[in-house]
């Protein structure tokens, strides 16, 4: 009769776990009302737990709140009392092997846990706690506390670290595309006024506000057009490729394109383009585009008359690679992690002065990852920059056989 209840209490839990799934569409309240509610029906068969000091939390067969505990990868916590009694693999990951036995809010060092953990009751309204730093300086965990009747508490920590850095980075983004689109706004706008003013009478300083503020609407343009075209790989980024190309065409097609535009700089261009270049699976457009970023930089930040080389070859493991190297001033160590990053830039000066809007890297990542790419740059300063892109070739089908 007792295996009878038991059974019934835990579809109880089950069908409360699933209503929390369809209704709330949150399968992180789901699991933890599983994983509560379970405990808890199995620490109410049996009161009578062993010690805590006997309590390894290693996975004993026959102890199902461990087995239970140990099959989530989240930490997870048993607490009898304010004493950690049960501790799973994930969880002395985190916090230490010594965890056990000790009080919790020693265990789960952080000022919000501990009020959160050294409340008398354990209703806290469901809202699970925020801790940030806990483990290392820029993590972020939610803590979740469940009770599980016999004076036992339940304690779920769930890592958020990837999405408060990927918040922070969409915050960051819209702060900087605004910053980026108002300055040659506030520009346009301020020569407007004072063309609207006696300045606009003398029809030399006209021609040149109007010169400047054709190159600051030229500016917005290129902002525009690279954030829309960031937008568009983005959304891209899991539907893979599905043509299969000739990167050697589309590279010679991009330089002979780049002489033509910039006839000076495009005399220091060299291209070595190896015969036997395999094809691979690609989008043209994107293709086109990201060499044109990396040719680009590359002829804008060499110093003028030393040679932009754009070099083609196939790789020994069974890729393509693209190397574009300059001989410019360099970049210092310390910014080569961050170049990829959007808006970011090494001289901010330097880099608006010749045109650029601090996106063509971070475009040139997106379009190398969606073609499951691995991008390398690297940079010696007074020396130049090479960057390297390693792009999977096609591989032939393997012969038939008979």
């Amino acid at each position: 009769m007792a295996q009878k209840k038991t059974f019934a209490a835990i579809g109880l839990v089950l069908a409360g776990a699933a209503a929390a799934l369809i209704f709330a569409h949150s399968p992180q309240s789901a699991l933890f009302m599983l994983v509560a509610g379970v405990a808890a029906v199995l620490v109410l068969r049996h009161p009578e737990a062993p010690p805590p000091a006997t309590i390894d939390g290693d996975g004993d067969a026959r102890d199902a709140v461990n087995d239970l505990i140990e099959a989530l990868g989240d930490p997870i916590l048993v607490l009898a009392g304010n004493h950690v009694v049960r501790a799973n693999t994930a969880a002395r990951a985190l916090l230490g092997a010594h965890v056990l036995g000790q009080d919790v809010r020693l265990a789960v060092r952080h000022p919000d846990a501990a009020r959160r953990l050294g409340e008398a009751d354990d209703t806290g309204g469901g809202e699970p706690v925020t801790l940030i730093g806990l483990g290392r300086r820029d993590s972020h965990w939610q803590m979740q506390v469940a009770a599980m009747g016999s004076d036992r508490r339940l304690v779920h920590l769930v890592d958020r670290s990837r999405s408060a850095a990927a918040e922070k980075m969409r915050v960051d983004f819209v702060a900087n595309a605004s910053h980026e689109l108002r300055t040659p706004l506030a520009s346009l706008l301020g020569f407007i006024e004072t063309l609207e003013d006696d300045a606009g009478a003398d029809p030399a300083l006209r021609a040149r506000f109007l010169g400047v503020m054709a190159g600051e609407a030229r500016r917005m343009q290129r902002l525009v057009v690279d954030l829309l075209s960031l937008s568009r790989i983005e959304s891209d980024k899991d539907r893979l490729p599905t043509a299969t190309i000739d990167l050697a065409a589309i590279t010679r097609t991009v330089v002979d394109e780049l002489r033509r535009s910039d006839p000076d700089r495009g005399a220091d261009l060299e291209i070595d383009c190896a015969h036997a270049i395999p094809p691979i699976t690609g989008d043209r457009a994107q293709m086109s585009q990201l060499l044109h970023n990396l040719v680009g930089n590359a002829m804008k930040y060499g110093r003028a008359g030393t040679p932009v080389t754009v070099r083609l070859e196939p790789g020994d493991a069974g890729d393509v690679t693209l190397t574009v190297a300059d001989r410019g001033d360099g970049i210092p160590p310390e910014h080569l992690p961050r170049l990829t990053e959007r808006f970011y830039r090494v001289d901010s000066g330097r880099s608006r002065a010749l045109g650029g809007t601090g996106l063509g890297l971070a475009i040139v990542k997106h379009i190398a990852e969606r073609h499951r790419g691995r991008l390398v740059i690297t940079s010696a300063p007074g020396e130049g920059t090479t960057v390297t892109v390693h792009f999977p070739a096609v591989q032939a089908d393997p012969p038939t056989l008979s």
